[in-house]
């Protein structure tokens, strides 16, 4: 009779910029992390990675419309998790956040983002890509 071993452990490991992007393409939902009133804040967003950019929308009277008028360096988090196997992938974005006033580009951004939550989301916000980091967790192979 053969007894089994311990489960393998996850592994940790670095994601390269390209695919931590990859990665943050593949879902539609991240969080976005700013500060408000002096205090940090943190909003769950949907986005698309366009021209190099995150691309959200926004409602008039969001919280992050200040800051991306100032141009504030904000985050963007977004990951995707296994909770039976233990594994899955974390991704953080750093940049610049920034008001679209382009009219073109607006429309553009518009069209290719489609707000999950109701009400007029009139303002599009831009994140630079910045600086990129992310981990994946996996089973090492035995």
């Amino acid at each position: 009779m053969t007894v089994p071993g311990p489960p393998t452990a996850p592994h940790l490991g670095r994601l390269s910029r390209q695919e931590a992007l990859s990665l943050l393409k593949s879902v539609p939902i991240g969080r976005l992390i700013f500060s408000h009133q002096a205090l940090p804040a943190v909003r769950p967003v949907n986005h698309v990675l366009l021209d190099d950019l995150i691309i959200i929308r926004a409602h008039g009277g969001a919280a992050l419309l200040g800051p991306a008028r100032d141009g504030a360096v904000v985050a963007y988090e977004a990951d995707a998790f296994d909770t039976e196997r233990r594994t899955g992938w974390s991704v953080v974005v750093t940049g610049e956040a920034h008001l679209v006033n382009d009219p073109d580009l607006q429309r553009r951004y518009r069209d290719a983002v489609e707000p999950w939550v109701g009400g007029e989301m009139a303002h599009t916000v831009s994140i630079s890509l910045g600086m990129v980091s992310g981990y994946r967790i996996n089973r090492e192979s035995v």
